[in-house]
């Protein structure tokens, strides 16, 4: 070991040139705080590095939250599952670990709107973030007139590897708009492609039953290829309950014919909330 006289070390230079910059800017305050309580050597070193990784976690959540394009940012506990008929809040156990990505699962959120179909998507995704993925998030209508234009111009594997590279994909209000003719056939090189290399999806659809894609789609042999391929490492849910935003009306005696019940999809609710932690930033002093 080569022999320093620690007075002479710039400190603040070295840890520059590591680029630990959060490090740069604790390491003093860390300094007189480890004096002051005694710290040991070990307990300073310890500190010093647990601050520099929780800063670049959160620097790391708030990149990946930005490039993932959520129209708004809602958690899982931000979800009112009492809104829901059946308590079974372990269905989406698969969705909220690490094997939701690596094992490339699939999910379809069916229901009417205002049932938190957004929401729920996006709490899934963000807790994909949270596990150290990437998502993109995007609605039916955006990435199927992205592809078509793309497709028109000699562009589509291009363009296509933007939807194919994030690890978790959210493709919002299927069935809610019109689309053109080439639809299935774009829709479906997205998830033929993502299914190929599991690569998870998640669909959010006011279509019920799914045999109603072909009609939306314009195709109904690729639609019925499309749910296929989802389902095949997936599941279909479906919300029920009272709007989100109507919630505070009085109820309509209205029937509930927008969901085939017939097709016994599961259901998803409960009111137990999970761990959520959040990385911890920088402390101005620590106790």
């Amino acid at each position: 070991m080569i022999p320093f006289d620690p007075a002479t070390i710039d400190i603040d230079a070295l840890l520059k040139r590591l680029h630990l910059a959060n490090a740069r800017r604790c390491w003093p305050q860390l300094t007189e705080q480890a004096a002051t309580e005694q710290w040991s050597p070990r307990d300073f070193l310890a500190i010093l590095l647990a601050e520099e990784i929780a800063h670049r976690q959160g620097t790391r959540l708030r990149t990946a939250v930005r490039e993932a394009h959520f129209p708004f940012l809602k958690t899982i506990e931000d979800f009112d599952f009492s809104l829901q008929s059946a308590l079974r809040p372990t269905l989406l156990g698969t969705y909220l670990g690490h094997d939701f990505v690596t094992e490339g699962r699939n999910l379809i959120l069916m229901g009417k709107t205002g049932r938190g179909k957004t929401h729920l998507s996006i709490a899934i995704a963000y807790r994909a973030i949270q596990n150290g993925f990437t998502a993109l998030f995007t609605t039916a209508a955006a990435l199927i007139e992205d592809l078509s234009a793309a497709s028109r111009s000699g562009r589509l594997r291009d363009t296509l590897a933007h939807y194919l590279h994030p690890h978790v994909l959210v493709v919002d209000e299927v069935g809610y708009l019109a689309y053109g003719p080439d639809a299935a056939n774009v829709l479906f090189h997205v998830v033929n492609d993502r299914h190929l290399k599991k690569r998870p999806l998640v669909f959010t659809t006011n279509k019920s039953p799914l045999a109603e894609w072909g009609a939306v789609l314009h195709d109904a042999d690729l639609a019925e290829a499309i749910v296929d391929r989802t389902l095949e490492r997936g599941r279909l849910l479906v919300l029920d309950g009272p709007s989100y935003r109507t919630r505070h009306l009085p109820a309509l005696d209205l029937p509930d014919s927008n969901i085939d019940h017939a097709t016994k999809p599961d259901r998803i609710s409960g009111k137990n909330r999970t761990d959520f932690p959040e990385p911890t930033a920088c402390s101005a002093s620590r106790s």
